[in-house]
């Protein structure tokens, strides 16, 4: 079995033994090393090739949000934080989940197999999510015209029949394209499905309440069978 490489980044000693104490109980991680704070860490990622970091965000010296801001070449970050308002950021530097402090072992678990995922795929997979990834923009075409649409000025899309309603800061586009069409243009890290018939993009969450998710005045509903996904990708 080959072995994923994994580094505790967290001023709290005894948040450092939860997280490598949960680690023990699932034998394809190896524990590298455990860290107080970021700068001590910037040293290990230099040593050894670090398949998933776990990240504290409040921090003295530096912070998890600004220290993963410094890392070119950044592994599978799972943040481990007792603060939830930071998961917006957190997700926006494309991290793999939000633990929120306490969090159960089950719950530590899923956050790993979304990191495994990833690192797992096959090579030429691993070589197309990158070359998605340079990009921060998607083409579409609508009545005629080939609009350049960038993903941070893209609010939501809603599924319409035999078209797809894009919904951008600048306008609104209805292309003949389906659904799950328009959903596989769009960055994971970035974008989640909500609803049946709804994408949203998580960094115009403004706040969410029951069972409607709000960015500034738009107001989406959150659908029974999504309801549970949605809130764990924000660290829920």
């Amino acid at each position: 079995m080959q072995k994923i490489n994994c580094l505790i980044v967290d001023d709290e000693p005894i948040a450092r033994e939860i997280v490598k104490t949960y680690c023990g109980h699932l034998p394809v991680l190896q524990v590298v090393a455990s860290c107080g704070n970021a700068l001590e860490a910037k040293t290990i990622l230099q040593q050894y090739k670090i398949d998933i970091l776990f990240l504290d965000i409040n921090m003295p010296l530096l912070d998890g949000i600004a220290f993963l801001k410094t890392l070119r070449n950044q592994p599978e970050v799972i943040f481990t934080t007792a603060y939830k308002e930071y998961a917006i950021d957190a997700f926006d530097l494309a991290a793999c989940d939000y633990l929120l402090k306490p969090f159960s072992l089950e719950r530590f678990i899923i956050a790993v197999d979304k990191a495994l995922e990833k690192i797992q795929k096959p090579t030429h997979l691993m070589y197309e999510v990158a070359e998605t990834k340079t990009d921060d923009y998607t083409f579409i075409k609508a009545e005629g015209k080939i609009y350049k649409v960038p993903f941070n000025d893209l609010i939501y899309a809603e599924a319409q029949g035999n078209y797809t309603k894009v919904v951008t800061n600048q306008y609104i586009i209805l292309p003949t394209i389906t659904f799950s069409g328009f959903e596989e243009l769009l960055p994971k890290s970035q974008f989640i499905r909500v609803h049946r018939s709804f994408i949203i993009n998580k960094v115009k969450i403004t706040h969410i309440e029951g069972n409607r998710v709000f960015m500034d005045t738009t107001e989406i509903p959150i659908g029974n069978n999504y309801r549970d996904t949605f809130l764990r990708e924000l660290g829920f």
